[in-house]
């Protein structure tokens, strides 16, 4: 017996978007790791699919659960404004196969200073790479100014994290272990807004509830930005200011002693375990659809909504990307 499809809407979140644990379950779907493992073809398969379910034409026979497995891949690895596939590396489903190799080395070799060097700028190159992939594609950054973040951000965290160490050399062993995040927290709030200055620079696209775009709000993009920031090193920070803790205890037991080449490992798998959780919980922070009322927004932009639709549009939205 073929199932009812005719009232299917498969761009209507499967959980309320409006609450925290909504978005949570939301992106610990679509933040699956295992589905950067899948071929291309099956991506390819999910994208026409949902194309298909938005036109209403799905092949005869098609089950509700397999258009929710394409808007699943769909999510996970086209982009959201313009449709087109992501790069593997920045994709959010590789968050934590990409973010649990990196801190876990990051927090392992922090005591000298071509390790923290080198793992600082891999670390920078794969958060520029993941920055621009995620970004609101609405608004489009140049060459230039994704080399002068990029160069930016990186010489942002290459300086805290040797100027943090040079300091921390006669403090207590666990704090040189944070330095790593001290970096990174100090480089996300540089390497973001810089990767997408120009929504600051022009405005992010803002849309009324029927996806119309109605102008740009710079103060929109300042916002979402932000929030973006604060995902970035919520995401981060448990695995970096915990996992030193743990590992300090650990290395202290006698049989940690003998397998010191196990440490590096074992971060890795720890920082993993962290990421798997910390990666849906920080992205579900805000809504990636965030609504802005018209009085937020600058005087021009408003005066030229009202003189447009009058009242009949008393809030705005628009993607703050991730």
């Amino acid at each position: 017996m073929e199932t009812d499809l005719s009232g299917f809407d498969i761009d209507a979140p499967r959980w309320d978007q409006c609450t925290f644990l909504g978005r949570v379950k939301h992106f610990f779907n679509i933040t699956d790791p295992r589905t950067v493992l899948l071929p291309e073809r099956e991506l390819d398969w999910a994208k026409v699919m949902v194309e298909k379910s938005r036109m209403g034409v799905v092949p005869p026979g098609t089950q509700v659960e397999q258009l929710l497995y394409a808007k699943k891949l769909y999510d996970s690895a086209f982009h959201p404004d313009t449709g087109e596939k992501m790069n593997v590396i920045g994709r959010m489903s590789f968050q934590v196969p990409g973010g649990m190799i990196i801190t876990g080395f990051m927090l392992q070799f922090y005591r000298t200073m071509p390790a923290v060097i080198f793992w600082q700028w891999v670390n920078q190159s794969f958060n520029a790479l993941v920055n621009y992939t995620n970004r609101n594609a609405a608004s489009p950054t140049s060459v230039r100014q994704m080399a002068i973040s990029y160069i930016t951000a990186t010489t942002t965290a290459v300086a805290t994290a040797v100027g943090m160490n040079m300091l921390t050399k006669r403090a207590p062993p666990l704090v040189g272990r944070w330095v790593p995040f001290a970096a990174v927290a100090a480089a996300n709030c540089v390497n973001i807004p810089m990767m997408r200055q120009q929504e600051l620079i022009e405005g992010i696209c803002m849309k009324d509830r029927n996806d119309n775009e109605i102008g740009q709000s710079r103060r929109a993009a300042a916002i979402g930005i932000t929030q973006v920031v604060i995902s970035r090193i919520t995401m981060a920070a448990p695995g970096m200011i915990l996992l030193p803790v743990i590992m300090e205890r650990l290395e202290k037991l006698r049989f940690m002693k003998k397998v010191k080449v196990l440490h590096a490992p074992l971060q890795v798998l720890l920082s993993g375990c962290f990421l798997i959780f910390m990666v849906p919980v920080a992205c579900g922070l805000f809504p990636q659809k965030c609504e802005l009322p018209v009085s937020y927004l600058e005087p021009e932009l408003q005066d030229t909504i009202r003189a447009k639709y009058g009242e009949l549009v008393p809030s705005v939205y628009f993607n703050k990307g991730l």
